[in-house]
């Protein structure tokens, strides 16, 4: 995300960017490094079960009975995501091939988001239909706060806010979203016996829980951004 280091003499330093934006980027940077240390302690203790993120993950969509989703891995570490368009399930080398407590509860995570798509969930549904829109917005952002704020052109700042508007629409619909994936998974694992309770369920609680905070994040980071292009508008 562009962030502008200058206008009128100080906007960069002044105490609403730093409250704004500053902030919720510190917020971020703690959550990333939450999501880190946990994938790296608990990908480091081998699951009971002794099965591998894909077999976990196969195993639980032949449990929900779905048979059109494939399983592939990609090299992107801690890139793990479900393609609803393509239906297929994603994950990283470390999740893929590991039999970890990390990697278990990170694949069962994903392998939500299928179930979530086989049955229609109303905020994934929802979430797929801004997607496009936050393309456009994304895409249009930069020029609109460069130009809006380095060239003094306050529609831009306009376009901009309204692009932030869509993103943190995206955002919010995103946290029922993976905070019920990161439900279903935590149940599913022991309801199969993937994972055994006490400390494994101990760990898979860790690593999605850390990981939900980076959703959390992204949500505050996309309004106080918002905030403060508001607040620029406004002093024009």
């Amino acid at each position: 995300m562009y962030h502008p280091y200058g206008y009128g003499g100080g906007m960069f330093f002044s105490s609403n960017y730093l409250f704004l934006v500053g902030i919720p980027l510190l917020i971020g940077l703690w959550a990333q490094f939450r999501v880190s240390s946990a994938f790296k302690k608990w990908g480091a203790v081998r699951a009971s079960s002794n099965i591998t993120g894909a077999e976990a993950a196969r195993e639980i969509l032949q449990a929900a009975d779905i048979r059109d989703v494939e399983v592939v891995e990609i090299n992107d570490y801690l890139g793990d995501h479900y393609d609803p368009t393509q239906k297929r399930l994603c994950l990283s080398s470390n999740v893929f091939q590991t039999p970890s407590v990390a990697a278990l509860g990170i694949a069962a995570h994903e392998t939500g988001h299928a179930i979530q798509h086989a049955k229609a969930y109303a905020p994934l549904k929802a979430r797929m239909l801004v997607v496009p829109a936050t393309g456009i917005a994304t895409r249009i952002l930069p020029f609109a706060i460069i130009g809006g704020l380095f060239f003094h052109i306050t529609g831009l700042i306009t376009i901009g806010i309204y692009c932030y508007l869509a993103l943190l629409l995206f955002q919010l619909i995103t946290l029922p979203v993976e905070f019920d994936a990161s439900h279903r998974a935590k149940i599913i694992l022991q309801q199969m016996g993937i994972i055994q309770p006490g400390t494994e369920a101990i760990g898979v609680n860790k690593v999605l829980n850390a990981a939900a905070w980076t959703y959390v994040a992204a949500f505050v980071a996309t309004l106080g951004n918002l905030l403060w292009l508001l607040s620029v508008r406004d002093r024009r």
